[in-house]
């Protein structure tokens, strides 16, 4: 994809919203964050019209390189380019942030996203995510909590990450009652469910 960009700029070829799109999204997907930027500001001094699929995909080129901070920076120059941010664009965002250890940050973005209702089950469980790997199991179960409120039903990604939360923090009663619920609810468990589950009992010495 990035032979054929290079290709059509050298013949002077016009490029497009669509052309930049496939490009960015192509290196995102390849894992390649600083040659997406790159393109991506290229495209912003050609002054070619940007769409939220190209910030989407720029954003989650950030996401994987855990550039939280270009991320955001990317997301709060949208409505400069007068492109609508959307739930995608927000998930995109807050794993970011997640990936970048900053819970905090994730969980303040999160709090707008759902005023704004801007969230889905995926927003809900990057949070959630963010939570666990802090170890704030409170954080994590308030969000699952309100994830419910919301009528949004959570996954085996929420609960996972939510039983994890309160493995690492040693709550293990906490983590027992919620794997109960995966049962209750007919949620689909995995190995990662159970071996946060176990591995909560065995450091509260519930064998």
């Amino acid at each position: 994809a990035l032979q054929l960009f290079s290709e059509m700029a050298a013949n002077r070829a016009e490029s497009s919203t669509v052309t930049f799109s496939a490009a960015i999204s192509a290196c995102e997907k390849g894992g390649r964050r600083d040659k997406a930027l790159q393109l991506f500001a290229l495209m912003t001094q050609s002054k070619v019209e940007c769409d939220t699929i190209v910030c989407s995909a720029a954003i989650s080129a950030c996401e994987k390189g855990s550039d939280w901070e270009k991320a955001l920076q990317i997301f709060y120059s949208m409505p400069q380019s007068q492109v609508a941010p959307n739930n995608i664009t927000s998930n995109a965002a807050i794993s970011a942030m997640e990936k970048g250890g900053k819970w905090e940050k994730a969980l303040q973005f999160f709090g707008v996203t759902v005023h704004r209702r801007e969230s889905d089950a995926i927003t809900f469980n990057a949070a959630i995510s963010a939570c666990e790997k802090a170890g704030e199991w409170q954080k994590a179960l308030h969000v699952l909590g309100v994830m419910t409120h919301d009528q949004l039903q959570p996954d085996t990604i929420s609960f996972n990450a939510t039983i994890s939360a309160c493995e690492k923090a040693c709550a293990w009663e906490m983590a027992w009652q919620l794997f109960s619920v995966t049962r209750q609810e007919n949620v689909e468990s995995n190995t990662v469910t159970f071996s946060a589950a176990i591995s909560a009992c065995e450091k509260a010495g519930e064998w």
